[in-house]
C-alpha cells in the first residue's frame, strides 16, 4: 500500500513539474533576443500550430502559438 502511495505522489509531481516547464516556453509574447525560425509545429491532439524562435544566445526556444 505504501508503495501505491509513493508511486501515485511521484506521478502527480511529474506532472505539475512537466507542466511548469512547457508553459514556460509558450506565450503570445516573444521575449527580446529570441529569432523566428522557419519550424512549424503542429500539436496532434489540439491541431493548434506554434512558431518556433530560438535564442542563439542560451539556446533556447520559444514557441508562439499562430493564428
Amino acid at each position: 500500500m505504501l508503495e501505491l502511495i509513493v508511486l501515485i505522489g511521484l506521478i502527480l509531481l511529474g506532472v505539475f513539474i512537466y507542466d511548469k516547464r512547457k508553459r514556460a516556453n509558450e506565450g503570445k509574447e516573444v521575449p527580446p533576443g529570441f529569432l523566428e525560425t522557419k519550424e512549424v509545429n503542429i500539436d496532434p491532439v489540439t491541431k493548434v500550430k506554434s512558431r518556433v524562435y530560438y535564442n542563439e544566445a542560451t539556446g533556447e526556444r520559444f514557441y508562439k502559438e499562430m493564428k
